[in-house]
């Protein structure tokens, strides 16, 4: 099974591909993790995305889909894989194609942006070891304190709410208009909150196998 998690900042993209991956024994290619995996481990293309990022330029998607193409030629992706944050535009898109990836089905975890906002203000990361919370859907056992490591927990730049309107904002823009893109090819499934993350995550596998 080839998978691409669609959805905007907060709808839960890495929790249901953590759940996924699990579930259908098959990797979660993160773009974040891969591209810093591949500046570390000096590949070809991790070279390349490092000139533009030590320069403070934005990664061309040239160089972000070759990272996905080297990652995907791994043996543990031969029985299929979840794309989590990438394509992240039309261009992207089109270059999976070009490059000859083949995706079976597009999740797209709809959420509206209210409760985004809502989410993304309870949430809480570790400061040491990067272990992550939500004061009401996963809190810790003592409040502000990480149960893992007993580091402080604290607020990412990323989720305060200038921030994530501005993250939002963005996403419509550049990222949604996927969601056409995937339905006019066929492969496009809408998953819309059923309540609770076990619920939704059932319900995606349910969609999934129709």
């Amino acid at each position: 099974m080839k998978l691409i998690l669609l959805g905007a900042p907060g709808a839960g993209k890495g929790t249901h591909a953590e759940i996924l991956c699990d579930k259908l024994h098959i990797p979660t290619i993160s773009t974040g993790n891969i591209l810093r995996a591949a500046v570390k481990d000096g590949t070809p293309m991790g070279l390349k995305a490092k000139s533009f990022m030590d320069a403070g330029a934005l990664v061309p998607d040239d160089v972000i889909v070759g990272i996905v193409k080297e990652r995907l030629a791994a043996p543990d992706c031969v029985n299929g894989f979840i794309l989590d944050g990438m394509p992240r535009t039309i261009a992207q898109g089109e270059a999976l194609e070009r490059m000859g990836v083949e995706i079976d089905k597009v999740i797209n975890l709809v959420v509206d942006d209210s409760v985004i906002e809502g989410r993304m203000a309870g949430r809480r990361v570790c400061a040491q070891c990067g272990a992550s919370y939500h004061i009401k859907n996963k809190p810790s056992k003592v409040e502000g304190v990480c149960d893992r490591c007993g580091g402080e927990l604290v607020i990412r730049k990323d989720d305060q709410p200038e921030t994530v309107r501005e993250r939002l904002a963005t996403y419509h823009e550049q990222t949604e208009p996927l969601v056409d893109f995937y339905r006019q090819r066929g492969k496009l499934v809408d998953i819309t909150d059923q309540g609770s993350i076990e619920a939704t995550n059932a319900y995606i596998l349910k969609m999934l196998e129709a």
